[in-house]
């Protein structure tokens, strides 16, 4: 009797384990899909992009077996899936326990051969069980480029808008030559690819925003495409000479530009006019012991906006130099150090300063800085000036010479929206910096729009019209 006991629990204890481990056939089991869709924003050729995903979810009390998870555009598709852990173009017989799910992760890599205006490649999986079909639909905008893999410019080179430019690894313009980017070009740099110029860099943009050039790195895909430090930034280096910049945004690097060491003509080293530099995480400009003018120049939301370190020579004029703390970079810094010598085994190092600073705005907001203008003076050789400047400083710098100075008065910038990453610098009707400013031969703006001639203009980079 202990014995047919025994075997009649075990009996039990069988059927109900083999109950619970059955699949559900029935066509009316629930199945639900994460999403519908999966769109991809524009992938460059031969890069391919991020991996997205969706969940294939059982919502049944017994497990689930799917016939197929399919890519309908098989081995020929720009697309490739993984079903839970298993690589397409399609996984059959998946297994889903009760109330659990699988993960379908989705990636797209659009040949280089394919058209040169961007185009939409177009594909969907279908998910097949019991009978039923479900569908998620998947959309990539994909464009051809020029791509550059650690190219060296090594004879004078044009760049002209006809596709954009990928750059891999690095790009080096080599000294004593020189490359052109004529206008509308884009230039999309990847992670790791720094910018070095040992020659000379003539950017060519114009004042319509699709003739601007743009520099920025290469994730378009949302949200990489508003990171700051997305890509390395454009190193100024010893040899070089003779770079302007007209009309061009340089955004989402980590340190956006950089100027080293002393111009090597009577021109400056770097000549920026009608510039945006802006989201860059560490530093928008740094210049160490160099020269730089600057006109109509948008520096904004960076870790530290401008630094002029070691002495130098720069001229600053009709320049906004503005930062408000938001969820990518907090403001922690003053917007303009000025300082005639770096540190060495904390010993300065000093050499000449002459910095002018005219008709320009520095505000910082919703950050931890009382002073948004520091200035340091270490060495014997040093000329600063500030004149027509509306600044945000509780301790005015020493040192430095100044005249027709705003401070701490708000410059009311037309629209500041952190959450949305909104940001117009434009000035509102009323701001303190309307017709502040003293005419000094800029006859346009950031926008390219007029200056007024016969009377005062506006501090900053932008003129209210």
């Amino acid at each position: 009797m202990k014995n047919l006991v025994i075997v009649s629990i075990s009996i039990l204890l069988l059927f109900y384990s083999c109950k619970k481990e059955s699949f559900i056939t029935s066509p009316d089991a629930q199945v639900r899909i994460s999403t519908e869709e999966i769109k991809f924003d524009t992938v460059f050729t031969t890069t391919g992009s991020i991996t997205q995903a969706f969940k294939i979810i059982n919502e049944n009390d017994q497990k689930l077996r799917l016939s197929s998870v399919k890519l309908m555009g098989g081995n020929n598709s720009y697309y490739k899936i993984n079903a839970d852990g298993f690589t397409g173009p399609e996984v059959s017989n998946i297994e889903i326990n009760a109330n659990d799910s699988v993960y379908v992760f989705v990636s797209v890599s659009i040949d280089q051969s394919a058209a040169n205006l961007p185009f939409v490649v177009t594909d969907s999986i279908q998910v097949s069980y019991n009978g039923n079909i479900q569908q998620v639909n998947l959309e990539a905008w994909g464009q051809n480029a020029h791509f550059f893999r650690s190219k060296k410019i090594t004879v004078d080179e044009t760049w002209n808008n006809d596709l954009p430019y990928v750059i891999l690894g690095s790009l080096t313009v080599e000294p004593n030559t020189k490359l052109t980017i004529n206008k509308g070009c884009r230039i999309y740099v990847h992670a790791d690819a720094p910018v070095f110029v040992d020659g000379t860099l003539e950017i060519n943009g114009a004042r319509d925003t699709a003739d601007r050039v743009y520099f920025s790195g290469d994730r378009l895909d949302v949200p990489y495409n508003d990171f700051p430090a997305g890509w390395p930034g454009i190193y100024f280096r010893t040899p070089s000479k003779d770079n302007v910049f007209n009309y061009a945004i340089i955004k989402n690097a980590y340190q956006a530009i950089v100027v080293e060491d002393p111009k090597q003509t009577a021109n400056p080293k770097l000549t920026l006019n009608e510039c945006i530099i802006d989201n860059a995480y560490d530093a928008g400009i740094i210049a160490i012991n160099s020269s730089i003018n600057a006109r109509n120049c948008l520096i904004s939301n960076c870790g530290k906006n401008v630094i002029l370190a070691k002495g130098g020579d720069y001229q600053f004029v009709h320049c906004t130099v503005a930062s408000i703390s938001n969820s990518y970079i907090l403001h922690r810094d003053p917007v303009l150090y000025v300082l005639d010598y770096v540190l060495i085994n904390n010993v300065p190092v000093t050499a000449p300063l002459t910095a002018s600073f005219r008709n320009c705005i520095f505000w910082g907001q919703n950050g931890t800085v009382e002073d948004e203008v520091l200035v340091d003076k270490r060495g014997p050789s040093f000329t600063v000036s500030f004149n027509n400047v509306l600044w945000k400083v509780v301790n005015p710098p020493a040192n430095i010479s100044s005249s027709g100075i705003i401070n701490d008065q708000n410059p009311l910038f037309d629209s500041i929206n952190t959450t949305n990453r909104y940001y117009n610098f434009r000035l509102k009707d009323g701001s303190p910096a309307q017709n502040s400013a003293t005419n000094i031969g800029v006859t346009i703006d950031l926008d390219g729009k007029p200056r007024p001639v016969g009377s005062d203009p506006d501090l900053g980079c932008y003129e209210r019209q």
